[in-house]
């Protein structure tokens, strides 16, 4: 193999037939069920096949120039990548994004696996490309695009980075106690939690935010919101405080801005149980924020490496 090449590395996801099957047991079991519902169960089963026949297409491409290793999404926590391993992710944005956040530098190729059924921001390439783009990634001849992504930090020195965005809050739909610094300024805050995106997040969760946030706006006659949205590879994290509630022990001034490369941004929970962070919606994995926990939100020096077409 070619500059000491590790392997390639083929990410995949399970199908909602796979999902259903592991509920129910067996595919006619998930089958009376989703018929029973009144739904479609010929577009799990035509999305299940197109997946298959992708991951099939891919590994065979894969094997001409590397030994390949296939793991399943829910396993990447555990996954230690070589240094000059290739990582191919087969699936939605999303898992991209999961994928990315373990890596230390290797090259991330995302492949869409039904360009009908997803639009694909960060999926350039479909299976057939493959066999023209890896002996260019072999070869270091590839284009990157770099990824931007935050990194939470707690007292204790646990870490968490984020492609797409952190939450800072609480698990359940109670109200999430803390405090809030962020340069020399402090708030008592009562709220649904506090989202840190990335420039490549602001798509995502940021957004859904935004939009109310718009709207509520123009209701009120309170003129445009305008809030460009930052590069992926913008040195830069915006926040947002969701629903801060201000009472006679809690405030909600600081609740939008920017997180420069230096800034100080800390929370501090008051939270005695249920206080989380979690990154890009992968709530099963998470670190628990409980009262006098502190965790500092800043740029991370890692930077993710996608592959562009």
């Amino acid at each position: 193999m070619e500059r000491g090449m590790n392997k390639i590395v083929i990410v995949t996801r399970k199908t909602r037939l796979n999902e259903l099957v592991m509920k129910y047991n067996t595919v006619e079991q998930a089958k009376f069920y989703i018929e029973h519902m009144g739904a479609d169960f010929a577009d799990y089963l035509a999305e299940d096949r197109q997946y298959q026949a992708v991951l099939q297409q891919v590994g065979d491409v894969a094997e001409r120039f590397a030994r390949v290793q296939r793991i399943e999404r829910g396993f990447l926590p555990n996954m230690m990548f070589g240094e000059r391993d290739i990582v191919i992710a087969v699936g939605q944005d999303g898992l991209v994004a999961n994928v990315m956040k373990y890596l230390h530098g290797q090259p991330l190729i995302g492949v869409n696996p039904d360009a009908a059924r997803w639009d694909g921001v960060l999926l350039a390439f479909e299976a057939g490309q493959l066999a023209e783009i890896l002996p260019e990634v072999i070869a270091g001849r590839h284009r990157v695009r770099e990824v931007t992504m935050a990194e939470a930090v707690t007292k204790d020195g646990q870490k968490m980075l984020a492609v797409n965005d952190l939450f800072i809050g609480c698990r359940t739909h109670a109200s999430a106690r803390y405090d809030l610094m962020w340069n020399g300024q402090r708030e008592n805050q009562s709220s649904s939690g506090i989202i840190v995106s990335t420039g490549l997040g602001a798509t995502g969760w940021f957004r859904s935010v935004m939009a109310q946030a718009r709207r509520m706006a123009e209701i009120f006659s309170c003129g445009a919101i305008e809030e460009a949205p930052l590069a992926w590879d913008d040195n830069r994290l915006t926040f947002v405080v969701r629903e801060p509630y201000p009472s006679r022990a809690t405030q909600a001034g600081i609740v939008f801005g920017k997180i420069e490369e230096g800034d100080d941004f800390r929370i501090v929970s008051k939270m005695p149980a249920d206080g989380v962070l979690f990154s890009d919606g992968i709530e099963d994995d998470l670190i628990a924020f409980h009262a006098g926990s502190e965790i500092s939100v800043r740029v991370a020096e890692r930077k993710g490496q996608l592959v562009a077409s």
